[in-house]
């Protein structure tokens, strides 16, 4: 303590005191001297006072301080100067005054806390220290300490009347809160924070303590990383009350070491306890490791602490804020993910940002009295306890002391609860019918309707249904063994049907009787809904409702086997195809295509009779049967109103729109031809009037099979080529355009035929769809794609590739593509992630619905699916969303439109695939420019003769070699 010292004193007359302020006056505006200030005035009353914005700091004035004095009772300004009491001193000094109002003599103390997390910052935060070394007045003798760990502490004796100066030597230059109390108040309070002090750490210790213990009982990960948080929590506490300090001997400077280092244990233990218990690592490998190098940074932090601790504890803060925002979001993606973990966290973590927002307005001065610092500390022990018991909530769900809690039966009304069944209890004896939960509800009925007498059910049973749902009961009841297992319809309240099944068997009384039946309905409406769609589809075009080529066969060869020499049967068919039906398509679009399809076929409908068929074969090309006209002259009459009505303009969007049609007919003459003959017949004729120029109609000719003999002969070689392995796959590189990187390849089929050399895929692809060679072809460039693939890996090592294989319509529609691509899998042992099969919208939109199911079970077999040409139609997008498509490829023709507006569309087209997470492949990119272009724009892929031509698998296996070396084998 430093030496008691006088201030000098100066005579009391009215020369001397102008003198003296025209000093005082001179020397303000020195580096020395500090200005007269005004006074606090106390009273009596007055318990607390706040003297932080009345006192003056002066930094870096040197050892001696001169100050002016607040003007005293007599109005004079006198003149003090005050030394420092240590060689450590670094000049900094801070001036007040108080002024004693009342008429009795005043004991009070003056407190400024060493820490207070009120306006402590984020940045360079203020940890704490000593605040004033000593504080000497204007009157009297320097004032007495205070013995106080938390805080200096002086005890001041105020003279009625007194005005005195006060002049503090500061050990820095902040000076966070000085406050004049009361003596008994300011004890009253600091006992009452010292009670509310050891609640918590009592609570704090007894929670750390408790899941310690825990851990090593139960010894579930996530248990010690919430008992590291909850040591955590404690050890912050402990500095933070002043706990510390009773334990160990703590000076300032180490204090503040210590706080530092409780903080970043606290963020470090906050990381921990996120990554353990959202077990972070199974969702993405490299989470595992951003975890990692975060807790060593903060780990590093620790040493930080002991050199500079306020850097240490800002980043620990921004650590801690940072964790709490990324937990929150990951919180919500793994919730919507349906992840029970990061449901069950929600409640603990809303109360972490609240009071992490808390924490904020505190450090930044924002929220600033006495209570919210021990309030933060008593809030995270709060949140530590709400962890502790979500923790131990998810830690026992299911555990070993659970098991053999559950009779067998209580098992199967668990099991029957999950699975969502409706229970149907009929009770043969009173004849009551019940069903829990209350069936009455999904079918749009009040409460209890269908409950009671079985009879009930029968008039709103569909009336095919009644007798055989009567008949089955009666069977059951006559024969008293069985099982019931029915399917019918119910009429729902507003008017529609629903297919219910039952499945229940009987139970039977003393006597051998049936006393009840009991089992599950359940509503099997949309099963049902669906085979009859599957097999609306399998027969009739969904678009038209005509027949499909299939039934149109069918049909017709039926006409055939009914007709003989002496028939009077002579069946015409007529193939109709629409001339420049394409160009309107792709330039309207293919919904107004559909529209008119639509309005040909209403048109078509009207000129046939109930004897004739119409059907749809493909595309824009119809079939007809024609059977009610023989005569020669009547079909072709017939021939041309079918021409003339197709000729009859369309309006469409306020355009007009004309539209020819190329007819082929041939009649049925010969007693030995085929449905499939007479098709193909009529298709060469309308194909002969499509060559033409269209717009005619066309009778078949013998000669015109010459033209089709060379499609039969190559299909006959296509055969052959197969069994004498002609067939063969290139692979065309698909390219990372981030960093030029091979990503994956595209088969592609080539045939080397021993006469003709290699024809094209476009010439003999074709022949394959209208035979039924197609399906083995695409199994063949399955097994060999995949094939290749594992031979590439066997050489080099797992590459980061896939494979690209062209899937046709005739596969999509195959039932049994799936086992098959499952075998061929197993087979090659290949990673379905790696195959990624290539299908067009026009393949999709032939079938919809079919191709949806045979899809999403590829896609379940972890096959991953792309959408070819994306570009080249008008309703592609809607199958986005429909169809399980992960990849879109876009069209060369986009990629290439020299139109000003291909930069905008493929910026909308690449941004709308990243929103629905797929990937972007694109197609026949000419120069670099526009590669990267296309990259900046975050296309992933690209695919080009620019990247690589198509290639032998040996040429692929070398390249990989070159490109992968790392991942060559030992």
């Amino acid at each position: 303590m430093p030496l008691p010292r006088k201030p000098h004193a100066w005579p009391a007359t009215w020369l001397t005191a102008f003198l003296v302020a025209l000093v005082v006056f001179a020397l303000g505006f020195g580096g020395g001297v500090a200005h007269a200030l005004e006074p606090v005035k106390i009273s009596r009353e007055d318990t607390a006072l706040d003297l932080t914005a009345t006192t003056e700091i002066y930094s870096g004035r040197g050892d001696a301080f001169q100050v002016s004095t607040a003007p005293g009772t007599d109005g004079i300004v006198r003149r003090i100067e005050v030394r420092s009491s240590t060689e450590s001193h670094q000049g900094d000094w801070a001036v007040f005054a108080l002024a004693n109002v009342s008429e009795e003599q005043l004991e009070r103390v003056i407190v400024a806390p060493h820490f207070r997390l009120v306006n402590s910052k984020l940045f360079w935060p203020d940890l704490g220290s000593q605040r004033i070394l000593s504080i000497t007045p204007s009157e009297g003798f320097a004032l007495d300490r205070q013995p106080s760990e938390e805080a200096d502490v002086f005890r001041i004796t105020l003279n009625p009347g007194a005005v005195i100066t006060f002049v503090a030597e500061l050990t820095t230059p902040e000076l966070p809160q000085i406050y004049l109390w009361q003596p008994d108040a300011y004890k009253d309070t600091v006992n009452a924070f010292t009670l509310y002090r050891g609640i918590v750490l009592g609570i704090a210790g007894l929670l750390a303590v408790f899941l310690t213990i825990l851990f090593v009982v139960k010894g579930t990960s996530m248990l010690p990383a919430t008992a590291a948080l909850a040591w955590a929590v404690l050890a912050y506490i402990c500095v933070d009350f002043g706990f510390l300090s009773k334990l160990i001997t703590v000076t300032a400077d180490d204090e503040r070491i210590w706080r530092a280092g409780t903080e970043v244990f606290l963020a470090a233990g906050l990381v921990v306890f996120l990554f353990t218990y959202l077990n972070l690592n199974r969702w993405h490998q490299h989470l595992g490791y951003a975890t990692l190098a975060w807790i060593l940074g903060l780990g590093l932090l620790f040493g930080v602490a002991v050199y500079d601790p306020a850097i240490a504890s800002g980043i620990a803060r921004l650590s801690f804020a940072l964790t709490a925002t990324v937990g929150i979001l990951l919180i919500a993606y793994l919730g919507f993910n349906r992840y029970d973990r990061a449901i069950l966290l929600v409640p603990a973590w809303l109360l972490i940002l609240v009071w992490l927002f808390g924490a904020w307005l505190a450090v930044t001065g924002q929220l600033a009295n006495d209570i919210v610092q021990p309030a933060l500390g008593g809030g995270l022990v709060l949140i530590v306890l709400l962890i502790g018991f979500t923790v131990m909530q998810h830690a026992f769900a299911g555990g070993a002391y659970q098991q053999g809690l559950f009779s067998d039966l209580e098992r199967q009304a668990l099991a029957l609860t999950g699975s969502g069944d409706t229970v149907w209890d009929w009770d043969v004896a009173r004849d009551r019918v019940v069903t829990i939960p209350d069936i009455s509800h999904q079918l749009g009925l009040s409460l209890g309707t269908m409950n009671g007498p079985v009879r009930n059910w029968l008039p709103r049973l569909h009336p095919d249904d009644r007798d055989r749902f009567r008949a089955t009961l009666d069977v059951l009841l006559e024969h008293r063994r069985g099982r019931l297992n029915h399917e019918f319809r119910v009429r729902a309240e507003d008017g529609h049907y629903h297919w219910l099944s039952i499945r229940a068997r009987p139970v039977l009384g003393a006597n051998g009787e049936i006393i009840r039946c009991v089992g599950t309905i359940i509503d099997i409406t949309e099963q049902r809904n669906s085979v009859e769609r599957l097999l609306h589809n399998a027969l009739l075009d969904n678009l038209t409702g005509l027949p499909n080529r299939q039934v149109f066969l069918d049909r017709l060869q039926a006409i055939l086997l009914m007709g003989d020499g002496s028939s009077p049967i002579r069946p015409t068919v007529l193939a109709i195809d629409i001339d420049r039906y394409k160009q309107v398509n792709d330039m309207l679009g293919i919904a107004a295509g559909d529209n008119i399809l639509i309005a040909l076929t209403r048109r078509l409908r009207r000129l046939l009779r109930p004897q004739d068929t119409l059907a749809r074969l493909g595309g824009d090309q119809f079939g007809l049967i024609l059977m009610s006209e023989r005569d020669p002259a009547k079909i072709a009459d017939f021939a041309d109103a079918i021409s003339k009505a197709i000729m009859v303009p369309l309006n469409y969007g306020n355009r007009e729109i004309n539209l020819t049609a190329s007819i082929g007919l041939v009649a049925w003459l010969d007693q030995e031809q085929s449905a499939a003959g007479l098709l193909d017949d009529a298709e060469l004729a309308m194909f002969r009037a499509k060559k033409a120029g269209g717009n005619r109609v066309e009778p078949f000719r013998p000669a015109f099979r010459t033209s089709g003999s060379d499609r039969l002969q190559l299909e006959t070689d296509l055969k052959r080529a197969m069994e004498r392995k002609e067939l063969s796959l290139v692979y065309q590189p698909i390219v990372r355009l981030s960093d030029a990187e091979i990503a994956g390849f595209e088969a592609l089929m080539r045939w080397e035929h021993p006469k003709r050399g290699n024809i094209s895929p476009t010439e003999f692809i074709p022949i394959a769809e209208n035979s039924e060679l197609i399906s083995h072809l695409g199994l063949f460039a399955f097994d060999k794609a995949t094939s290749d693939l594992a031979e590439w890996q066997t050489q080099t090592g797992d590459l980061p590739i896939f494979v690209s294989i062209n899937l046709s319509s005739a596969q999509l529609l195959n039932n049994e593509l799936y086992d098959d691509m499952r075998a061929i899998l197993s087979k090659s042992r290949c990673d379905p992630s790696q195959i990624k099969m290539e299908l067009t919208e026009s393949l999709v939109m032939e079938n919809p619905e079919q191709a949806r199911l045979v899809l999403e079970k590829l896609r379940e077999a972890g096959l991953r699916l792309a959408l070819d040409d994306f570009g080249t139609g008008h309703s592609s997008l809607s199958y986005l969303t429909r169809f399980p498509f992960d990849t879109i490829k876009i069209d060369k023709a986009l990629v290439r439109d020299p139109s000003d507006k291909r930069a905008v569309i493929l910026r909308s087209v690449i941004t709308m695939a990243r929103e629905l997470d797929m990937r972007v492949v694109a197609e026949g990119i000419e120069s670099e420019e526009d590669a990267i272009q296309l990259a900046q724009m975050g296309c992933d892929y690209g695919q080009s003769f620019l990247f690589g031509p198509p290639v032998g698998s040996e040429f692929i296996l070398r390249l990989l070699k070159e490109r992968f070396p790392l991942m060559k084998r030992a």
